[in-house]
């Protein structure tokens, strides 16, 4: 069992570079390979325990979503906060209503079934948005807009999903305990994460142990701290841990760059392992019974529910028609909705599976459809910018103890001051040094009469507090 594991993992690290290759998500590779290799197909991994996938992959999203939030930057949040918070919440709450309204008079399901559907299928996907946008880059409003919502948007669509759920098998509560229960959901979720975050800057900064790997263990412990806190007040675990990322990532705290690298390796990991589990617990097979309903749920997801709520959620804001087309069509479906089927079977009402059949198809549709589709529609709409290059050099600044420098890296443009200047005739000040730079993917040694050029990309060491004012002048002279 070990040796197909490993083979496994191998085999789908590898196969990232066909998804990088063909513009398709990722995700979608690694469902394949747990599909191929599980019950219905190649018959190496036998694996069909709802309960049991539920579990691991709750844990699984508790890093994701964390990861998602520390990865969320103060600036793109504030400058699409009200458009993309309404499209996380409320536009989700659209997507569920209009989808599962749908789903009852067209294909005559029971009423609360066909809102639970809408429920679990009414999130957008941050790992496969993600994906999408670094291989084509937008322009940063809208770019800032659909990572921010599919970032923030997988608390309500679980929400949601967990009250239909509970209702389903007997544990529902009246409008009033709902509306109450979703508003300390989501309230003390958000102050559970505030104050661990907090807790957890003093944590970093107290430690001071030459050790680099406490302080990642450090990050797992406050993370489960975070989500163990919220469920024992009853508030949701999901919200406290996405918005302790997003506090603590806009923050400063001691190995701050070691726990970033550390948490993109458990992100990377948590997601492979959850989309390779998931792929292992589809059976192929059945999609032959559900195919209808699962294509018939794509096309009125696509199509109907999801423009509805982003017309909706975004009549107060000055977006243009193709802006909103595209956000429309950045709807991507992934890892939660997938999950979240995996609920009714787990509570007991979805004993043959069906909606977890119908669900995983209507996602790998929406992966192939809108996710192999998005950039050329962001190039035909005009929403790309020049793609930067990437350097495949990293200089890093590892300390134990806070400290006032950092090491930050600076493009060089076509328009940038500096640009074709010596970096001995730069005004830099006495505590700015440029450590190395990058051209042609080689590095060259800073020597003072190094001329700079266009895509030239340095590695600065300077003190944080000046680093809006060294970015300024590089850029702007």
């Amino acid at each position: 069992m070990i040796f197909f594991l490993a083979l496994l993992i191998i085999a789908s690290i590898f196969s990232t570079k066909i998804s990088d290759k063909i513009g398709v998500p990722v995700l979608l590779v690694f469902l394949a390979v747990g599909i191929i290799v599980g019950s219905d197909v190649l018959g190496l991994i036998k694996f069909s325990d709802a309960q049991t996938t539920k579990r691991i992959a709750d844990i699984l999203l508790i890093f994701i979503l964390f990861d998602g939030g520390f990865r969320t930057s103060r600036d793109d949040l504030q400058l699409v906060a009200k458009p993309a918070t309404i499209l996380a919440t409320f536009g989700v709450l659209i997507t569920a209503v209009v989808l599962g309204i749908a789903i009852h008079f067209i294909m005559d399901y029971e009423f609360m079934t066909s809102m639970m559907i809408g429920s679990i299928i009414s999130s957008t996907d941050a790992a496969a948005v993600l994906l999408i946008t670094r291989q084509n880059p937008l322009k940063r409003k809208i770019a800032a807009t659909l990572n921010v919502e599919s970032a923030a948007n997988d608390p309500m669509a679980i929400l949601l999903t967990l009250t239909f759920v509970g209702s389903l098998a007997g544990q529902g509560s009246t409008p009033i305990g709902f509306i109450t229960s979703l508003l300390w959901q989501f309230t003390g979720g958000i102050l559970t994460g505030y104050l661990v975050s907090k807790f957890a800057r003093l944590l970093f900064d107290k430690l001071k142990s030459e050790n680099r790997g406490y302080y990642y263990v450090l990050i797992v412990g406050v993370i489960l701290l975070a989500y163990g806190s919220a469920e024992i007040i009853k508030a949701n675990g999901i919200i406290a841990v996405f918005f302790m990322g997003y506090w603590l990532g806009n923050s400063d705290f001691v190995s701050k760059r070691g726990v970033s690298n550390f948490l993109e390796g458990v992100s990377t990991f948590s997601n492979m392992t959850l989309f390779l589990m998931l792929g292992l617990l589809a059976f192929p097979r059945s999609f032959s019974l559900v195919w209808k309903e699962g294509l018939l749920i794509a096309t009125l997801m696509i199509f109907i529910a999801r423009p509805i709520a982003v017309f909706l959620s975004t009549i107060p804001f000055r977006f243009t028609m193709k802006e909103r087309l595209f956000l429309c069509w950045g709807g991507i479906k992934g890892a939660v909705p997938i999950v979240l089927a995996t609920y009714p079977a787990a509570y007991g009402i979805d004993s043959n599976e069906s909606v977890f059949n119908i669900i995983f198809f209507a996602v790998i549709l929406s992966c192939l459809l809108q996710g192999s589709s998005l950039g050329h529609l962001a190039r035909l709409f005009k929403l790309t910018i020049p793609k930067r290059p990437l350097s495949p050099f990293s200089v890093e600044l590892h300390s134990v103890r806070r400290a006032d420098l950092d090491m930050y890296e600076f493009q060089v443009f076509s328009t940038s001051f500096c640009q074709g200047k010596c970096i001995k005739d730069l005004h830099l000040g006495n505590e700015v040094v440029i450590t190395s730079i990058t051209r042609n993917a080689k590095i060259l040694p800073p020597k003072g009469g190094v001329q700079l050029q266009t895509n030239d990309i340095l590695f600065i060491l300077a003190p944080i507090a000046k680093y809006h004012d060294l970015l300024n002048y590089l850029e702007n002279g």
